[in-house]
């Protein structure tokens, strides 16, 4: 496989699972997310109407659908006044009034001018960050005091010379950081390389190679973990293996060989739409299985699930006629005479076992992940129908405005966050450094 490929492959392989939903209103407007400590696909946002052919057969997806907002501040999307436009949603009130304990604002970069790229948190005021890497530089891993405002250079990455993949996947614990690279040597095959350092600092260590084979079957690793003495890790395709942080051959985790590491020592499998609806604790041999009614597309955490309920309808299509009367064609094929609409019509999160059920807003993102399984990003139409991205708290409720507006090119950033603590994004030169677990 060449490098182009592998590349090709990185990006489409998994992204289905990981895609989000379509943000009403953000179409072509979106700047790709830094990477961080999973593997992450750069993924441009389509139009939230979308149709799909696929065998002669098209599905449109109308995320218009009905839903009630938990609060006023976070109105639904869709809605329009007597002009025919969608009416501006209620803006609430700046993140930074909302929850302060939670907002760090520090510079877009380092004070010797490089640019950075947030991973974890080590702690209530240490971030971790990489440097390089993009930009075909060296690559750095750096703590950042949030407090002081002073970066400390712990390693070196070492150099991914042949490898289409820079250092990806970070993870911390025990006082360890590890991570992963990708790698192809002359006349052998694709390799992940394990790589791990004190996190005080000091030089890298390999832990393991990791056989990758065909990546476009079996896809790269990811679920990356330090777990007690051990690093833990899963293909993005399923099957959960264990290393000594010591170094060594990883071996198979039992009973996990089609799951994927959701969060240590939770693994679970993805059946149809609904991800990581079946979960094993693989150290207490614990199972879950959460409660999917008929028609529901849901992403799931070890405690809470969240999604859409979606009712399909079929719909005639009018034939497209060109000036002179002819059929405008798709292609080389004649158009559907029909597409199966799939409507939109509640947006919900619950306790795994069906539950505590509430609504979500509208313009919330179907298919991301939700940081601590509480909080959701949230699309709103702003002033001169321009998107707002907000933040919303399933557990009060609350909802805020992160500040992140559409540059000067209609380009903007979408924060990047995970089902843990940490979610970053700039504005213009600094960086918005949100600690979830700051908010009571």
């Amino acid at each position: 496989m060449t490098d182009l490929e592998d590349k090709l492959s990185r990006v489409l392989s998994g992204a289905a699972e990981r895609a989000p939903q379509a943000l009403p209103g953000l179409a072509a407007t979106v700047r790709t997310r830094h990477r961080r400590r999973r593997a992450r696909t750069a993924a441009a946002y389509a139009a939230a109407a979308v149709v799909l052919v696929a065998g002669g057969a098209a599905v449109a997806v109308n995320n218009l659908g009905v839903s009630a907002a938990p609060q006023p501040a976070v109105g639904p999307t869709g809605p329009t006044g007597p002009t025919g436009e969608r009416e501006q949603d209620e803006i609430p009130p700046p993140i930074e009034q909302v929850w302060p304990r939670a907002v760090h604002k520090i510079p877009a970069k380092l004070p010797d001018g490089r640019t950075y790229y947030p991973q974890l948190l080590l702690d209530d005021r240490t971030l971790l960050v990489m440097t390089g890497a993009l930009d075909g530089s060296r690559q750095f891993l750096w703590t950042y005091d949030l407090g002081t405002g002073r970066p400390k250079r712990i390693a070196e990455i070492p150099p991914t010379k042949n490898s289409a993949i820079f250092a990806d996947g970070v993870a911390a614990g025990d006082g360890a950081i590890v991570w992963w690279a990708s790698y192809k040597e002359p006349g052998s095959r694709r390799v992940a390389k394990i790589w791990t350092v004190p996190a005080t600092g000091g030089r890298p260590r390999l832990v393991s190679d990791v056989p990758l084979g065909d990546v476009m079957k079996q896809g790269h690793i990811n679920g990356l973990a330090v777990a007690g003495s051990d690093v833990v890790f899963s293909y993005e395709k399923g099957g959960v293996y264990r290393v000594p942080l010591s170094g060594g051959t990883p071996r198979p985790v039992k009973g996990a060989e089609r799951h994927h590491v959701l969060q240590w020592p939770w693994v679970g499998v993805h059946r149809g739409k609904a991800v990581f609806r079946d979960l094993l604790n693989v150290e207490t041999g614990e199972r879950r299985e959460a409660v999917v009614k008929s028609g529901e597309e849901v992403r799931c955490g070890v405690e809470r699930c969240w999604g859409v309920a979606i009712r399909y309808r079929t719909v005639k299509v009018e034939r497209r006629r060109d000036s002179s009367g002819k059929e405008i064609k798709c292609g080389d094929r004649r158009c559907p005479a029909t597409v199966r609409v799939a409507d939109i019509v509640r947006r919900f999160v619950r306790d795994r076992d069906g539950s505590h059920e509430q609504a979500l807003p509208a313009g919330f993102q179907q298919g991301d992940d939700a940081g601590l399984e509480r909080f959701f990003k949230v699309s709103l139409n702003g002033p001169g129908n321009r998107p707002v991205l907000a933040l919303f708290d399933a557990g009060t409720g609350r909802s805020a405005d992160l500040g992140v507006r559409e540059n000067a090119r209609g380009v903007m950033s979408i924060p990047d966050g995970g089902l843990d603590r940490l979610m970053t994004y700039p504005i213009r030169n600094e960086m918005w450094v949100l600690d979830l677990a700051a908010i009571e």
